[in-house]
């Protein structure tokens, strides 16, 4: 069970710190689209398959953009390991305690890349979630 907590644990702490990461690629790369975009042709494109072709492109584009991938392919391997715990944790266990963790990760690791928060705000919903987790294994410790 200690095992498969310290699992849950870091699950977590992956997750928010790729959601943070994920977010920060994600920006640089609408920032240089911005940059390289050309201006919009004069007629207007009604075009259903162009928007489609579009579209693909561009997530095409954006999944190559290491800054976003790296941080997605990590944070899609932390979900194949959530999965596999899965199959032997209890659900009502797993869920709570990953998500908590990767809530209050996340908010630290933006914290952490510059992201303008309320910091004070932030460290106290991360100690709440920090004292809910504790809640959660500690009473199931006790079942």
């Amino acid at each position: 069970m200690k095992e498969d907590m310290e699992k849950m644990v870091a699950v977590g702490l992956i997750w928010g710190a790729t959601n943070a990461l994920i977010r920060r690629g994600a920006l640089a790369w609408d920032k240089r689209s911005l940059k390289t975009e050309s201006p919009p042709p004069l007629q207007i494109q009604s075009n259903i398959r162009s928007k489609i072709l579009t579209a693909l492109r561009d997530w095409i584009d954006l999944l190559l953009f290491w800054q976003y991938s790296l941080p997605f392919l990590v944070n899609l391997s932390a979900s194949a390991t959530f999965f596999a715990l899965l199959s032997h944790a209890p659900i009502s266990l797993a869920v709570p305690v990953t998500n908590a963790t990767t809530f209050a990760a996340t908010a630290v690791f933006g914290i952490l890349l510059g992201e303008k928060t309320q910091i004070g705000l932030a460290l106290v919903g991360t100690a709440f979630i920090v004292f809910g987790i504790w809640l959660c294994v500690g009473s199931s410790l006790h079942y």
